[in-house]
């Protein structure tokens, strides 16, 4: 009987202790995530503003991804140790079952959501004249991922009456089932339609990393707007106008392309 004591006790003390020391590896992760945030923030637009396809573009491209999975990894890490210890990681707060939902599994979908829609358009580009790569089971499993985190942050959103988590998973099988309507078609609609599939992913990865820096910001210097939907909305008001934009200025770009060859001699 004394030695199973002490073995439970010992188990207690361990957890005690491991709850206690986890938040310098919260901190860690927070502060890698932020640096790695900040140089996607810089990145995104030097890729917005080069010349699509040149030198100059591919270059940011890569440390917008790089520095994007970065950030992705890291949210990873915060968001599992705000589901194992939401209050520990996060002092001052009252309420675990709410930040367990807000800051951990929120945290967790947006990190796999974020990775998902970065690694989609880094492969459209990739695949370009091979459309059927795309279908390959690592793409494939990840969009899945993100549809069954996407349903467990709307399942706790709606049990916590959190709009924000509501909205975000929405947005997310949106996003997520347009990639995989993509994916299965046996051929693209044209033969640059991976253009606009990449602008899209990477334009939304661009509003996600905007969205987390203002949320981070808000929740230091506004915590009762931390998690308004109102003001969460704002990047991606910001980044369908580009979208748009861009879209419209590759349609332009490639009717002057094609209309020449298109009219039949006289």
């Amino acid at each position: 009987m004394r030695a199973t004591y002490r073995v439970i006790m010992l188990i207690f003390t361990t957890k005690a202790r491991l709850e206690a020391n986890m938040p310098w590896l919260f901190t860690l992760f927070l502060g890698v995530h932020v640096g790695c945030g900040t140089v996607a923030l810089l990145a995104f637009w030097g890729a917005v503003l080069t010349r699509k396809g040149g030198p100059d573009h591919l270059y940011w491209g890569r440390v917008f991804t790089w520095a994007i999975y970065g950030a992705a990894a890291m949210a990873l890490g915060m968001g599992a140790l705000s589901v194992r210890w939401p209050l520990a990681m996060h002092p001052g707060l009252t309420d675990a079952a709410l930040y367990r939902g807000l800051l951990g599994w929120m945290m967790l979908y947006l990190g796999v959501l974020v990775f998902g829609m970065t690694r989609y358009g880094r492969q459209m580009v990739a695949n370009r004249r091979d459309h059927a790569k795309n279908r390959r089971w690592p793409m494939i499993a990840l969009q899945l991922l993100v549809l069954a985190l996407g349903a467990n942050c709307l399942a706790l959103g709606l049990w916590l009456r959190q709009p924000l988590m509501i909205l975000v998973s929405v947005i997310g099988f949106g996003t997520t089932l347009t990639y995989l309507w993509y994916l299965f078609r046996p051929t693209p609609p044209s033969p640059r339609a991976y253009v606009a599939e990449h602008l899209k992913a990477m334009v939304a990865t661009g509003i996600a990393a905007y969205t987390a820096f203002l949320s981070v910001g808000l929740i230091r210097l506004f915590p009762a707007h931390a998690f308004n939907p109102v003001i969460w909305a704002v990047p991606t008001v910001v980044g369908v106008a580009l979208i748009g934009y861009f879209l419209r200025r590759e349609d332009r770009g490639h009717a002057r392309v094609t209309t020449p060859a298109t009219i039949p001699a006289e």
